[in-house]
C-alpha cells in the first residue's frame, strides 16, 4: 500500500482510508471487525470515524463505532493513523453539539475514552458551525494539540469561502490550522472542483473525500424503485438524506452509461469509480465504506493501475453536468 504525505505536513498516510460508519448498526460486532481486519491486511492504515457513528443508528448508540475500533485496535494502536469527528449532537443538553470549545472539549475526552487511547491523529469539526466565532473553534483546536491529545485538525463538510475564512483567521491568530477537508466528492457529485479544490491545492490541504461510490449507486446494485431494506439508502435518517442526494432518474441514467464504460473496459464499477476519484491530483485519502469485509477487494484494487487518458476524459464528460450541481437531464 503506498503511503503519501498528508497536505503540507508530515504525516504520511495510506492512500485510501477506511470509513467506519456502517459499523455497530448496518454491520454487526463481527462483522466490523472482519472489516477492519481486511483493511489492514490490504495494508490500510489510516482509519477515519466520529462520535455520532454508527450512521443512522438511534442516539442510545451514538459512539457505538469507536467503542468497537477501541476494542479491535489494543494491542497494535499505534500501527494506525485514526480520525473522528465532533461537531453533531451527542447528548440531551443544549451544549452537547456545535463547535463551541465547550462541545469540543467533552467530545474530545468521550472520544479517547471509547477509542481507548491517548491521543487522536487527526481531530475534525463534522460541519460548520454558523453560531460560534471561528476564533472560538480554531483556538479550542489549538489548545487540544498544545496538551498532546490531538496531533493534527481538520474539517468536513466546509465550503471554501469557509475554509478559506479559516486558514486566514488560523494565520492572524497564530494556531494550529485546519490540515485536511472532507468533503463529498464522487462522479455523481463534482461541484467542489470549482471552488474548494483550487483552494486546497493553493494551500496544500489535504483532501479526504467521502462517498466516493455514491452510497453504492456507483457500484450498480442499486435498481429505480424502492430502496432495498438495510442498505444506506433506508437506516433512519440517514437513508432519508442518500436518498435525497442520489435516488434521482438522471443518477441512475448516469449510472447506466457508467456501467457501459466500465464493461467496455472491463474494469469493475466500484474499481473504476474509485481509480477516477484517485486520478484528481488534489485527492489524498478518498474515504471507502463498506458493510463486509469482500466489498473491500474492489475498491483496494483501484490503485493497481492509473486510470487511462482517454477513459478519464470519458467519464469527465459523462459527468460534466454534476460539476455544475444542475442534474437535470
Amino acid at each position: 500500500m503506498e503511503h503519501i504525505q498528508f497536505g503540507r505536513t508530515g504525516l504520511r498516510v495510506s492512500r485510501l482510508c477506511l470509513g467506519t460508519m456502517t459499523f455497530g448498526y448496518q454491520s454487526d460486532d463481527d462483522t466490523s471487525f472482519a472489516i477492519m481486519d481486511a483493511a489492514a491486511e490490504a495494508g490500510i492504515t489510516f482509519f477515519d470515524t466520529a462520535d455520532v457513528y454508527p450512521n443512522g443508528a438511534p442516539p442510545e448508540l451514538f459512539g457505538r463505532t469507536e467503542e468497537l475500533m477501541g476494542s479491535w485496535m489494543q494491542g497494535r494502536r499505534d500501527q494506525f493513523v485514526v480520525a473522528t469527528k465532533c461537531f453533531f449532537r451527542t447528548g440531551p443538553m443544549p451544549w452537547d453539539a456545535g463547535n463551541s470549545r465547550q462541545n469540543i472539549m467533552r467530545a474530545v475526552e468521550a472520544s479517547l475514552r471509547r477509542l481507548r487511547t491517548d491521543h487522536i491523529d487527526l481531530y475534525q469539526v463534522h460541519s460548520w458551525d454558523p453560531v460560534t466565532p471561528i476564533d472560538e473553534t480554531l483556538q479550542a483546536m489549538d489548545d487540544l494539540v498544545r496538551s498532546g491529545k490531538v496531533r493534527y485538525v481538520g474539517c468536513s463538510n466546509t465550503l471554501a469561502y469557509q475554509l478559506a475564512r479559516s486558514v486566514g483567521r488560523s494565520e492572524v491568530l497564530g494556531v494550529s490550522r485546519f490540515e485536511s477537508v472532507q468533503p463529498r466528492y464522487n462522479l455523481l457529485f463534482r461541484e467542489n472542483e470549482r471552488e474548494l479544490f483550487p483552494l486546497c491545492a493553493e494551500e496544500r490541504i489535504a483532501v479526504i473525500p467521502y462517498n466516493p461510490l455514491a452510497g453504492g449507486l456507483l457500484t450498480g446494485k442499486h435498481r429505480p424503485g424502492t430502496p432495498t431494506e438495510g442498505t444506506r439508502f433506508t437506516l433512519g435518517h440517514a437513508g432519508a438524506r442518500y436518498q435525497e442526494r442520489y435516488w434521482q432518474d438522471a443518477m441512475f441514467a448516469t449510472v447506466g452509461e457508467f456501467q457501459q464504460i466500465a464493461e467496455d473496459a472491463g474494469i469493475p464499477m466500484t474499481t473504476l469509480a474509485i481509480r477516477w476519484v484517485l486520478a484528481n491530483p488534489v485527492v489524498t485519502s478518498p474515504i471507502l465504506g463498506a458493510s463486509r469485509p469482500d466489498q473491500l477487494a474492489a475498491s483496494v484494487a483501484a490503485l493497481d493501475a492509473p486510470l487511462d487518458d482517454d477513459l478519464r476524459r470519458r467519464l469527465d464528460d459523462l459527468t460534466h453536468e454534476y460539476r455544475f450541481g444542475d442534474h437535470a437531464r
